[in-house]
């Protein structure tokens, strides 16, 4: 026996809590038990249709009970789950699908539109809607009762520096560690319940999904954030769990007004950037348990947490790391010392193998097994991590990650602009939003609306730039480098 797998989760946690509840979005209920016969039905459709092991199949749906159902069906088959944003471009999508080598597409009828325009791009991909899936025959097929530790789970596209996103690969030990290290961290109760409003495509989302099955408790399913939808599921409902970023948490607050949150609510989960001090300190005036958290998708989650018990003494602090994992600090020459500023570097069991064809040597991040995250903070005489800069030109908008790097791709592309130019400028509701910058080439002529519609058509709406600077020279050091930092100096 090899004993690097263990049982797969699904099938052994049907078999321990059968009638258990699993999934709910307040309407219909769906018990593990119920999980498991749907997924395990699912994984025999799509035999049918010749996916199997090492196959990756790409998915494209809202937040619904159906991303489970077919992520735990591909777990069945050892096929490979590619989790792809809903809210990209079709190029966006369609170059993801192109490189992870997606064998099959299997969408929601709300993104028909999409599909089409993916299809039209790469004739020979198959999809396969949700509804049609359903229709489909079962095969017969031995499905997978064990699982392999190292086998991929899932691919998960962030968005690249330079330009491109890339594949981050997902063991089933990543997620298994990283279940792990959150339940050593934040406990179980049985009364728990956790309340899905992020993205299912997120590694957020993900996180919460797989968890839901490993730990035995149910999830509640929103479709989407809506801020009276979540506080009445924690109010009412019985939901004791929710992740969140800031500025979900804000709206939240908001909507709550003079009201707080039973005591039966033991975590406010908040990643996606540093919490705002006036946050944290409504929070605490509400005693809402928030527990600050800083983590990536290459780390499969959460890999630091801060406990509600330092929101005061450790203000601006992502806590200390999870059970599994390990940190430090480094800079030019070696190691920093407490408080001294470096590179964020981890290592762990919840850490990616890799991205998705492009070899670890050619990035240079994997070091003696330390993971480098291009992220800048220090840590304190007692451990606890302060995070400074989410990769210094990164922009953290309302939680989701832009890099300027991939809009200046897409701007360069445009016939009339000659060079260009993107970082982050603050904003009152999303934390911040990308700004352009952009040189026009010599007898050319373009508007600040055409350069928009041009960046809407190519990008999702979160990385179009809210305004664009026409400038003379865009800021350069003496090797021709953009310094970004100086581009907000532009804004007259």
């Amino acid at each position: 026996m090899n004993n690097r797998e263990m049982p797969n989760w699904l099938d052994k946690r049907a078999s321990l809590t059968p009638k258990r509840v699993c999934l709910t979005d307040g309407a219909v209920v769906w018990t593990f038990e119920d999980l498991n016969q749907y997924a395990q039905a699912t994984a025999r459709k799509l035999h049918g249709r010749e996916i199997g092991r090492g196959d990756r199949v790409a998915v494209l749906l809202g937040n619904s009970f159906r991303v489970p159902q077919i992520i735990y069906a591909l777990q069945y088959l050892d096929a490979i789950t590619v989790l792809l944003n809903n809210r990209l471009a079709p190029a966006e999508l369609g170059w993801q699908l192109k490189d992870a080598g997606c064998k099959l597409l299997i969408y929601d009828d709300e993104f028909l539109g999409t599909v089409a325009a993916i299809t039209a791009d790469i004739p020979r991909l198959g999809v396969l809607s949700y509804a049609a899936m359903e229709q489909l025959p079962g095969a017969d097929v031995l499905l997978e009762r064990r699982i392999d530790l190292d086998a991929v789970h899932t691919v998960i596209y962030t968005s690249g520096t330079t330009g491109r996103p890339k594949g981050v690969m997902l063991t089933n030990e990543n997620h298994w560690w990283s279940a792990t290290g959150s339940v050593l961290n934040l406990g179980l109760q049985m009364t728990d319940q956790w309340l899905i409003c992020v993205p299912m495509f997120h590694m957020s989302g993900l996180s919460i999904i797989l968890r839901s099955v490993i730990y035995g408790i149910p999830v509640l399913i929103q479709r989407k954030f809506i801020p009276a939808a979540v506080n009445e599921a924690i109010r009412d409902e019985g939901v004791t769990m929710v992740s969140v970023v800031s500025s979900m948490l804000a709206q939240m607050l908001e909507n709550l007004g003079q009201d707080g949150y039973p005591d039966s609510f033991r975590c406010m989960l908040v990643g996606g950037g540093p919490v705002p001090a006036i946050l944290l300190q409504e929070c605490r005036k509400k005693q809402i348990p928030v527990y600050q958290t800083y983590g990536l998708t290459e780390t499969a989650s959460q890999l630091v947490t801060l406990s509600p018990e330092y929101m005061d003494s450790k203000l601006g602090s992502a806590g200390k790391a999870l059970f599994p994992a390990e940190i430090k600090i480094e800079g030019d020459g070696g190691g920093r010392k407490p408080g001294e500023v470096g590179e964020i570097v981890v290592r762990g069991p919840t850490v990616t193998p890799g991205y998705l064809n492009i070899a670890n040597e050619k990035l240079d991040i994997f070091r003696d097994g330390w993971f480098h995250t291009g992220d800048l903070g220090y840590i304190d005489e007692e451990g606890f991590l302060y995070v400074l800069d989410r990769r210094s030109d990164l922009i953290i908008s309302g939680g989701e990650n832009v890099y300027p790097a991939e809009i200046e791709a897409v701007l360069n592309a445009h016939p009339a602009i000659a060079e260009a130019g993107v970082t982050g400028v603050k904003h009152e509701q999303w934390g911040q939003v990308p700004v352009a910058f952009i040189k026009i080439n010599e007898q050319s002529a373009v508007t600040e609306e055409e350069v928009r519609l041009f960046c809407r058509e190519r990008l999702a709406h979160y990385k179009c730039p809210t305004r664009v600077y026409f400038v003379e020279k865009l800021p350069r050091n003496a090797a021709n480098k953009l310094l970004r930092r100086k581009l907000a100096e532009l804004i007259r």
